[in-house]
């Protein structure tokens, strides 16, 4: 059966059946089981109300999953066909941003649909991984070599970045310059190079200190000294790192965090929910949840390394680092590592676009994996072994 299987697969001819049974199904336990603590973490933040966090996100899971299971019976060709496309299109919404957008909370950052708010910036994520590993599908050692070969992928990273560092949206930017880093490494980019760009970074600090923004001076100066002003700049983190503490390893029970229900712990249900966890469950209850958010990354990589081609290993690599990107800076952020810089905790903050962005991320995921051992040309044709 396998001998008879193996050409069609190589050749991407699955029916939608055979399609479905490829979907590791595994995988996407462990991501609504990450989904269902993050419910329970928003139904805790209503104090103990569905509404009007909890029932919302478990709308939009529901959505985004469908939508992942129908991007992962899409060809892996066709998402390599359509990643160009797809990321002129988002730029095109960040350029909308900047014209039209919607301000909340200080920032230019969504497009207001009428029924939701776009936060293209976190499309972005997506689309730049797509659009970068199909730059790089194929390229040999001497082409990466060479240095304007890199100029294109070097203007499809830095243009966003430049775009969202405008609205102002810090983190985000970062994660777009971070994802982008580790597929130039992954596509044969040599490490004297990363050097050479972090040279110049580090030689820009002073200039770019000139640019920030008062408040965005203020995170960094807090960051350094939170205690300096305990009642304005360096309320969240001082408040955050309080409750994280008063958890100890097993927390005080769910639904009884003083912090966050006597609402000294700000913005609970999005960027600091992981504290509220941790007050509640303590320290075991949150290395239970990065224990689920280990076995999804691991996941990620093994897709990745088991997959045939090229487009879908730097895919893989793409998606898998921007999900760990997401965790690490939320969670180092509200343990005080470094400075505030508003990422939501993947799967388990409120958010639609966040939400929407990952479970799109996923699908693309899953398609590499459905179709890991197609054989693809360097223009994404079928190619015979």
């Amino acid at each position: 059966m396998s001998e008879f299987l193996s050409p069609r697969l190589r050749r991407g001819d699955m029916t939608f059946g055979e399609k479905l049974w490829q979907v590791s199904w595994s995988l996407v336990f462990f991501i609504s089981l990450i989904a269902g603590v993050g419910f329970l973490m928003l139904y805790s933040a209503a104090n103990g109300s569905w509404d009007p966090w909890a029932s919302r996100q478990m709308v939009r899971y529901g959505v985004g999953l469908g939508v992942m299971l129908v991007i992962a019976m899409v060809d892996v060709r066709q998402l390599m066909r359509w990643a160009y496309p797809v990321y002129g299109l988002v730029f095109v919404l960040l350029v909308g941003v900047e014209v039209r957008g919607s301000i909340g909370m200080g920032a230019q950052r969504w497009i207001d649909l009428g029924f939701f708010q776009l936060q293209p910036s976190e499309l972005m994520k997506v689309a730049l991984v797509l659009a970068l590993a199909r730059y790089f599908h194929g390229a040999s050692l001497e082409d990466v070599g060479r240095p304007f070969y890199l100029v294109p992928p070097m203007l499809m990273v830095f243009a966003p970045g430049a775009l969202v560092l405008k609205q102002p949206d810090l983190g985000t930017a970062l994660m777009l310059i971070a994802g982008s880093g580790v597929i130039f490494f992954m596509a044969g980019v040599r490490l004297w190079k990363f050097g050479v760009v972090l040279g110049l970074a580090v030689a820009a600090v002073p200039i770019a200190w000139g640019f920030l923004r008062d408040y965005q001076k203020a995170r960094v100066l807090t960051f350094l000294n939170p205690e300096n002003d305990p009642l304005g700049t360096g309320y969240h983190i001082l408040q955050s790192k309080i409750a994280l503490g008063s958890g100890g390893v097993f927390g005080k029970g769910f639904l009884q965090g003083t912090q966050s229900h006597l609402n000294f712990l700000p913005e609970r249900q999005t960027d600091f929910i992981f504290t509220m966890m941790a007050e509640e469950f303590g320290m075991a209850g949150g290395l239970v949840l990065l224990a689920l958010y280990v076995v999804v990354v691991i996941y990620g990589f093994a897709i990745a390394i088991r997959s045939r081609h090229q487009f879908g290993r730097l895919v893989a690599i793409g998606i898998t680092t921007t999900f760990f990107l997401y965790i690490f800076i939320n969670i180092a952020m509200v343990m005080g590592l470094i400075p505030v810089v508003g990422v939501p905790l993947p799967l388990i903050s409120y958010g639609g676009t966040a939400m929407l962005t990952l479970m799109i991320g996923f699908g693309c995921l899953m398609s590499v994996h459905v179709h890991r051992d197609v054989q693809m040309g360097r223009r994404g044709g079928y190619e015979e072994p």
